[in-house]
């Protein structure tokens, strides 16, 4: 293991980041006995500096953080806790992370562009579950999946057309499309774009 370099206090600061979305959750400090208890538990452990004390991540909120991996930068003097949020709301305020407003105040809408096939499969997997009314994924889904696999087939027929057209914008437009039929359609399949992800990802050498 490498020698963590703890500062004056005995802490060291500790960045959570979504092993799925790639989005930072949340900043913490840990103390030694916190990473210790993060890396024996696979959950994430952190000091509060307020409370003096140590404290497991969602213990009483239910929002933990299960670590899938610990990264340390170069120096050596700051973590990264690569974490699943198992209830999705990181921030004591509700939101998903702690990092949900710009530096004038306001709310930031505009997604990174790593995390848009995870956030859109997110959605679509909530539209499926709540199936509001006039909603098009519910719309699809309900119709079958012979005919979410045939809009598929559709989009991707338009998009190498595209392709073969060498129009940037028709090739963006249709390339959005056909993603989002793919997602619907691994949704459907129980496949998460992670798994996807991984499988790529398990290809670079």
């Amino acid at each position: 293991m490498v020698d963590l370099k703890f500062n004056k206090e005995g802490l060291i600061p500790v960045i959570a980041q979504d092993y799925r979305t790639g989005e930072v959750r949340m900043f913490a400090w840990a103390n030694e006995e916190a990473v210790k208890k993060t890396l024996e538990t696979g959950y994430a452990h952190y000091y509060s500096r307020s409370r003096g004390e140590l404290w497991k991540k969602g213990e009483t909120s239910g929002e933990l953080q299960r670590v899938v991996e610990v990264r340390v930068d170069c120096d050596e003097d700051t973590l990264i806790y690569v974490v699943e949020q198992e209830k999705n709301r990181a921030c004591h305020t509700g939101e998903r992370n702690c990092f949900f407003r710009n530096v004038s105040g306001s709310k930031v809408e505009k997604l990174l562009p790593f995390e848009v096939l995870p956030r859109l499969q997110e959605v679509i997997s909530q539209r499926l579950k709540e199936k509001p009314e006039g909603s098009y994924t519910v719309k699809l889904a309900e119709e079958g999946f012979d005919r979410v696999l045939q809009k598929f087939g559709e989009e991707a027929v338009e998009t190498l057309i595209a392709l073969k057209n060498q129009e940037k914008k028709d090739i963006l437009y249709e390339t959005a499309d056909m993603l989002y039929m793919l997602t619907l359609a691994l949704t459907l399949s129980g496949i998460d774009v992670k798994e996807v992800m991984e499988e790529l990802g398990g290809r670079f050498r």
